[in-house]
């Protein structure tokens, strides 16, 4: 085992765009500016102007209310409308809001994704005051989670094109609470948001640019210096010593040998049993011998979006200096289907001793989660333990891309688990964990076998990674096929990965520290 503290590898691939916001700030002011020449506000009524809107239309003799009613403008339907040359100011950018609605947290985010997607859609540079005081919120933070959802918006991956994505923001909220507001956002959400940056990187690096020894190296290396922060990366020779085979197994296939990066942040009391996060690091997945089709192969790049969360997850917790004990434990390989490669009916033995027959070798996240989780109890005897995976279409098929599919032990549980969602604003829905699951994978010639147990299919996999979980041990698993990947952008993301998983984590954490 290699113990990397302090020690770190220079990877040859910078990930850079989360460590800052790229090309922008924020400023929490009490009283604006009066020469901003691009403002923010919000409404919530169009007849009955209030803050800095009905401002506006005083300054204008009535022709901000004027423009609302030509341009049939409706708050409550979360309008978003661009006018110029309202009084003494150049571009007003007018926002709709649900009066009857308090607006917590996440819906709040949504809203500061709204503000960065409308003001890069009119321009590169961009400066501009956003104004508090139109809103309805029980909570006097209501800055600090605007910029949050601005910076989880404010992202482009675009490293491989030749014309960058240039611009500078400068954002001034303008609140009657700029100090809380700023210590919120410097001190705590800006970190999650780099975590959440952080993993869309690697989920969208080519497979040839982020194999697993180059995920560790880059993950490593952004640890350095941090604070309670060890490193130790399992290779193969570590594997063949704790007798992971069925993380080993995966990798055959592949040039680039499997490892395993464990992060183990100790912000805690000393001797406090941490909570495991365990996420699947597929660095790029063929489906080995039982090969993928052809169609959106290409999108296998993102089956480390697992592991990449759990990066991601770690560093926003270290960054900030959380209270608690956590362990990431992030499983990586690349399933190709070489010589070497595992094939359909061949036996793995893994570290717990319980042999797994492959019927499908493109059912290959659930073997490397099982050496991961039992590692993460036999060494680190956990309070609770969350495993995170692209694991299968049968989630994405039940779920869609509104909820990430959750399975715990017991449906109380599965309620809590939920609450983590609603709060951080990433939502799962929870699907059954049945004894007749575990039955469906008992195999003919080994213990157990790793697909072909038929329907439900995410329920299956799950049972599978269950096997190596102990029965009394609080356990949260998390399904996010349908979830990591976007076809078309949403208001805290773009088009592309997401990054999903690192603000549920680390509101599960925030509420089991």
């Amino acid at each position: 085992m290699k113990t990397l503290s302090l020690i770190f590898i220079a990877s040859a691939l910078l990930v850079t765009s989360f460590i800052s916001l790229a090309n922008a700030s924020f400023s929490f002011v009490e009283t604006a500016q009066d020469d901003a020449n691009k403002v923010v506000v919000f409404v919530s009524d169009a007849a009955a102007l209030s803050g800095q809107a009905l401002q506006l239309n005083q300054q204008s003799d009535g022709r901000f209310a004027a423009l609302l009613e030509l341009n049939e403008f409706t708050p409550s339907s979360q309008g978003i409308l661009h006018l110029q040359m309202v009084g003494e100011v150049d571009d007003v950018l007018v926002i709709g809001i649900d009066s009857d609605k308090a607006l917590d947290g996440p819906a709040l985010q949504n809203l500061g994704g709204k503000i960065a997607a409308s003001l890069s859609s009119t321009s590169k540079d961009v400066e501009a005051s956003v104004f508090v005081d139109g809103l309805s919120s029980d909570s006097s933070i209501t800055a600090a989670h605007l910029a949050y959802g601005y910076h989880l918006r404010h992202y482009s991956f675009d490293k491989y094109q030749s014309k960058k994505q240039e611009g500078e923001s400068n954002i001034t909220f303008v609140t009657p609470s700029a100090n809380e507001n700023e210590n919120l956002y410097a001190n705590d959400l800006k970190f999650i948001a780099q975590g959440v940056h952080l993993a869309r990187d690697l989920a969208s690096e080519p497979g040839k640019s982020m194999y697993p020894q180059l995920f560790v190296d880059t993950v490593s290396a952004l640890f350095k210096g941090v604070d309670n922060v060890k490193i130790d990366v399992l290779d193969v020779k570590d594997m063949e010593k704790y007798n992971m085979g069925a993380l080993m197994g995966v990798g055959k296939g592949s040039i680039h040998e499997p490892r395993m990066l464990v992060i183990e942040y100790t912000g805690g009391k000393r001797g406090d049993a941490p909570i495991a996060l365990a996420g699947k690091g597929i660095t790029f997945d063929t489906g080995g011998i039982s090969i993928k089709p052809n169609t959106n192969m290409w999108m296998m790049k993102a089956d480390l979006s697992g592991a990449a969360a759990v990066a991601g997850t770690m560093h926003a917790l270290a960054q900030r200096g959380e209270n608690v004990n956590v362990i990431g434990l992030m499983p990586l390989a690349e399933n190709m289907p070489a010589e070497d490669a595992i094939r359909p009916g061949d036996v793995l033995q893994t570290m717990q001793g319980t042999t797994i027959e492959i019927i499908s070798t493109d059912a290959e996240g659930r073997l490397i989660l099982a050496d991961a989780v039992y590692y993460a109890q036999d060494k680190y005897k956990p309070k609770m333990l969350l495993n995170i995976a692209t694991l299968t279409g049968s989630a994405a098929r039940a779920l869609g891309d509104e909820y990430a599919a959750l399975v715990t032990r017991n449906m109380p549980y599965s309620l809590q688990m939920m609450e983590v969602g609603e709060k951080s604003g990433e939502h799962v829905w929870p699907l059954p964990l049945h004894e007749n699951h575990f039955e469906q994978i008992k195999s003919d010639i080994a213990d157990i076998k790793n697909s072909g147990a038929g329907n439900p299919g995410a329920s299956i996999g799950a049972a599978v990674i269950g096997t190596f979980v102990a029965d009394d041990l609080p356990w949260v698993h998390l399904d996010i096929a349908g979830v990591d990947w976007l076809s078309s952008s949403i208001d805290v993301a773009p088009k592309g990965s997401q990054g999903w998983g690192v603000r549920y984590m680390d509101q599960l954490v925030r509420d089991n520290k």
